[in-house]
């Protein structure tokens, strides 16, 4: 047998929940059970409604199966066959599944005990081979996933080779969710999405916009020391441009309605819509001008705000809203030039997630799907290109074959966070439509006329989706170059509020974000709401410390570092700061 993967224990733990729920509830109709990211699923047609309650039973059977290390059979049949089987177990959901299975490929089933599943497979040879097992959750879902059929019952659960790898993979869960952004959005202060505005739109309170501004003026001043000039753009563009981008005839469900000027201006008869992306925009500017080969490359970036309408079910705090701000930037070039760019994208990109702390980052290189535009030889370049910037940066990649999409390959980068999440994040994307849509061109050495290259790139995604999983990352305790508050000062009494202030002065004049706590609280009470802020440095003054000028300060890494003087103070927050640390 090949080796146990585990996919295969998770798919075969869920012919055994369905089992153990045949042997339970012997009327049962089933649907599907696949794997799933973290587990996996299987959505029965049951006489009762399951409570949570039902899962320990239905648990209790599965380990019964698995102790007895009933073995998993495989069985082909022909359709016929296939088709008598199921409709003597009557189960009609399975039947529509069959007819779903192309003419002349095979047909198998996989039978465990009593227990006969139309299924692909592979499983594990017998169930003792599924280490560790535990049901989850119950939920509803229609058939198919369409409304007008019936609701079944979905049993979510997840298995592991093992029950150390159980444990530890419920102590990381539990970690996230201490780390959940939107726990921590509202513990900190940071924002909030009120139902009143709308749902996936982000308010972004002080102290979330102090940490915004931080990235956003890094963001730009590393785009101009790379030799991006940046942009800005309008919210709103002309129906006639969402028509010639593709947008309306292949994006219209993503995008807001639009908006008639008739009413409010009889000289402008145009509609106008929300621009879910920033490309036609930049892509007008290039066409403001003749271009010749001696101006390119271009390399133009936006931090611009777009609107797309997302499902309210897929809604999901920051990582998933419908107002949203992308680190947008496009590079438009000579096809002799697009070999360096991509080089050149990609180094960028890893110095940015380094300077956020993130290290452990892995491409994935997405081809030729079947339907796409372009000439093979552009695409073949633009693969070439891709990879070769993968290997110059030594990263580690895998090949998504046929991911790419229909206008032109790409690099997208997964970043892994501080417990060990995958997160999708830059994308580095050719383009062969629009420069066609748009009639995009410049003039060569040859005097005539020519198509340029085209490269979409986001290096963040999002600035809300960064800032998700930024807060994710450092546990709402971000360095204190990004930190919203890098100090507090805490004068034990009223007599120090004074010294408090003047310092609060020259540390504001100086750059750093600080602030006194005035309470008329104990310094106890004081240090422990500093610390559940989680701001780096917290400045205790007590009479002593007037005395001598100085702070007892205590570092939220480093600890308690005694008594050091205003210099010391200022010196050691801005070395933090200029290194990033």
């Amino acid at each position: 047998m090949s080796e146990i993967t585990l996919e295969m224990i998770r798919h075969s733990a869920a012919h055994v929940m369905a089992a153990a729920v045949q042997e339970l509830y012997p009327e049962a109709k089933f649907d599907i059970g696949p794997c799933i990211d973290d587990g996996f699923y299987y959505d029965f047609d049951l006489p009762t409604r399951l409570v949570a309650e039902d899962l320990k039973t239905i648990e209790a059977q599965m380990i019964k199966f698995i102790n007895k290390k009933i073995p998993f059979t495989r069985i082909e049949m022909t359709r016929e066959e296939a088709q008598k089987v199921l409709e003597q177990r009557k189960q009609n959901f399975k039947l529509e599944r069959l007819a779903d299975i192309p003419e002349g490929e095979t047909i198998t089933f996989y039978e465990f005990g009593n227990f006969l599943d139309l299924c692909r497979g592979p499983h594990v040879e017998n169930a003792g081979q599924i280490g560790a097992i535990k049901l989850l959750s119950i939920a509803g879902s229609y058939y198919r996933g369409k409304e007008s059929n019936p609701m079944l019952q979905r049993i979510y659960g997840t298995a592991f080779a093992s029950k150390k790898d159980m444990t530890d993979h419920f102590q990381r869960l539990e970690e996230a969710q201490k780390r959940d952004h939107r726990k921590l959005g509202k513990e900190l202060d940071l924002f909030s999405i009120s139902e009143d505005i709308g749902q996936g739109l982000v308010l972004w309170h002080p102290k979330g916009a102090r940490v915004r501004h931080q990235i956003e003026s890094y963001w730009k001043d590393k785009h101009y020391a790379n030799g991006y000039e940046l942009v800005y753009t309008p919210h709103i563009g002309r129906s006639h441009l969402w028509e010639t981008s593709g947008h309306l005839e292949f994006y219209r469900e993503g995008m807001y309605p639009a908006m008639n000027m008739n009413e409010k201006d009889k000289d402008d008869n145009d509609v106008y819509f929300p621009k879910p992306m920033n490309c036609p925009f930049h892509i007008e500017i290039y066409k403001s001008n003749l271009r010749s080969y001696r101006e390119l490359p271009f390399r133009w970036a936006e931090l611009g705000t777009v609107y797309r309408f997302e499902k309210s079910g897929a809604l999901h705090g920051l990582l998933r809203v419908r107002g949203f701000t992308q680190d947008d930037a496009h590079i438009v070039c000579t096809p002799e030039q697009i070999e360096d760019e991509i080089a050149r994208v990609l180094k960028f990109s890893l110095e940015v997630w380094k300077d956020f702390g993130f290290t452990d980052i892995k491409a994935y290189l997405a081809t030729r799907p079947e339907k796409a535009v372009g000439p093979a030889d552009r695409w073949e370049q633009a693969l070439t290109s891709l990879k070769k910037a993968i290997d110059m940066c030594g990263l580690n990649y895998e090949v998504d074959q046929g991911g790419g999409a229909f206008y032109g390959p790409k690099i997208d980068l997964k970043v892994r966070d501080a417990i060990g999440r995958e997160w999708q994040t830059t994308t580095i994307q050719f383009d062969f439509n629009l420069p066609e849509r748009f009639n995009l061109t410049y003039i060569g050495n040859d005097g005539k006329e020519h198509q340029p290259y085209m490269v979409h790139r986001a290096l963040l995604g999002s600035i809300e989706r960064f800032f998700g999983i930024l807060t994710e990352h450092y546990a709402g305790a971000f360095p204190t170059w990004l930190a919203p508050e890098q100090v507090r000062l805490l004068p034990i009494t009223d007599a120090q509020i004074a010294y408090a202030d003047e310092a609060e002065a020259k540390l504001r004049a100086a750059g750093i974000r600080v602030s006194v706590d005035r309470q008329a609280s104990t310094i106890g009470a004081k240090i422990k709401n500093a610390r559940n802020q989680r701001i780096p440095y917290i400045a205790v003054i007590g009479e002593r410390e007037v005395e001598n000028g100085e702070f007892s300060v205590r570092n939220r890494k480093e600890g308690e570092l005694g008594a050091i003087s205003f210099e010391k103070l200022l010196e050691k927050i801005q070395n933090e700061v200029d290194n990033r640390a």
